[in-house]
């Protein structure tokens, strides 16, 4: 969805005449490839200078951290990443966009409390919080700790070691506890064996919640009937009724050049993240270039370009991207934007959006964002940016 993106953007003629080229790696989620990835790619590609990285990868995206900001090269994290980079004082060249872990977590208890009548009628619930076993899947377990407490309900996590295909005992612990929900943090394979896992002894699958990445037909689908009702958050929707997949698919796959190995999965869930992802990286290319001039950029000026996102109804219009890109404005101090998700339910066969855009409690985070930052900032001794001075 990414490469495809951008191809159809260099299409049109690039942006303002500047053609856009990259370069992929095949990292295996193995953070010492993503290192030597990023050291081979990060100068540019022929003489092209780098706008950004996106690696994909929480491990990576860790491992690469200050290499990238010594490098001043942007460092993309889409829907996941590290919570307190949203904190731009700190953190000037990571943008963990639209979605941070815990804004994921924090709208998906805001989602519970609407089904509940309301966030006090979660006193007294119980919750289990199923994770890979990675830094990805720890990584939300103190904001739910500080939810548990906030509103009174029970929480329990427990791991499930990487790759997960094997669950018997966590679920066989889940029908012990039975708790009104479990929040599903998976990853690949142990999505499916979630959903079939969970059938087998018995717990419901609409009263699975699964996360970020385990929301994709890939996840799904593979648990056959068993997946039928179960409900995931997104950042955007699937389908191909987008203006921008309509151009897309013109430019680009219906001439056989497509980046997809099956052209069944143009429009699917992962596809549309790539295809957002790529409105976001071009976008700030775009703005930068308002500021330095329509050229090819240096990662600094395209971190401005970031930080001076602002897509409104209006702008997502013109770009084709109404109501698949939620609407988001960047600033120097954050470096998320959005903070919302919908729900939607697998019907056996696709996904149905239940749900309005859900906000996570952004003005509950902002405090445990900062305070992690300056701890980090302590740590590394950085000076903490001061965003007035800088326009």
């Amino acid at each position: 969805g990414f490469i495809d993106y951008l191809k159809a953007v260099n299409a049109e003629g690039g942006v303002n005449g500047v053609k856009l080229v990259w370069s992929e790696c095949e990292t295996e989620y193995v953070v010492e490839k993503g290192v030597e990835c990023y050291e081979r790619l990060k100068k540019g590609l022929n003489g092209a200078p780098a706008a950004a990285t996106n690696p994909l990868s929480v491990g990576i995206a860790y491992a690469t951290l200050e290499r990238s900001t010594k490098d001043k090269l942007p460092l993309i994290t889409i829907n996941h990443g590290r919570t307190d980079s949203t904190d731009g004082r700190v953190f000037p060249y990571v943008f963990p966009l639209q979605l941070n872990p815990y804004s994921e977590v924090s709208a998906i208890i805001n989602y519970l409390g609407q089904q509940s009548g309301g966030l006090d009628q979660l006193k007294g619930k119980k919750i289990v919080v199923l994770y890979h076993g990675s830094p990805y899947g720890k990584e939300t377990i103190p904001v739910i700790e500080i939810l548990s407490k906030k509103y009174g309900f029970e929480v329990t996590n427990i791991e499930v070691p990487h790759p997960g295909n094997e669950q018997q005992s966590q679920w066989l612990n889940i029908r012990r506890i039975q708790p009104d929900w479990v929040i599903l943090r998976g990853w690949g394979v142990m999505n499916p064996v979630a959903l079939k896992t969970a059938q087998k002894v018995g717990y419901p699958t609409n009263k699975i919640i699964g996360n970020i990445w385990s929301n994709s037909e890939e996840d799904a689908a593979p648990a056959g009937n068993a997946a039928k009702g179960f409900i995931s958050i997104t950042t955007h929707p699937s389908g191909t009724n987008f203006p921008v997949l309509q151009q897309i698919k013109k430019l680009v796959v219906d001439k056989g050049q497509s980046d997809l190995a099956d052209p069944k999965r143009f429009g699917t869930v992962y596809y549309n993240l790539g295809v957002v992802n790529g409105i976001l990286n071009v976008e700030a290319v775009r703005v930068a270039q308002e500021k330095f001039g329509k050229r090819p950029l240096t990662g600094e000026e395209v971190r401005w370009g970031f930080e001076h996102i602002n897509l409104t109804d209006e702008r997502l219009k013109q770009l084709g991207a109404f109501g698949l890109v939620q609407p988001l404005k960047l600033t120097c101090e954050d470096h998320e934007g959005g903070g919302a998700v919908r729900f939607q339910q697998w019907d056996g066969k696709e996904w149905k959006v239940i749900s309005d855009w859900v906000q996570a409690d952004r003005a509950l985070l902002r405090p445990i964002i900062e305070k992690s930052a300056e701890q980090y900032a302590k740590e590394q001794g950085i000076t903490v940016r001061n965003c007035a001075n800088e326009q």
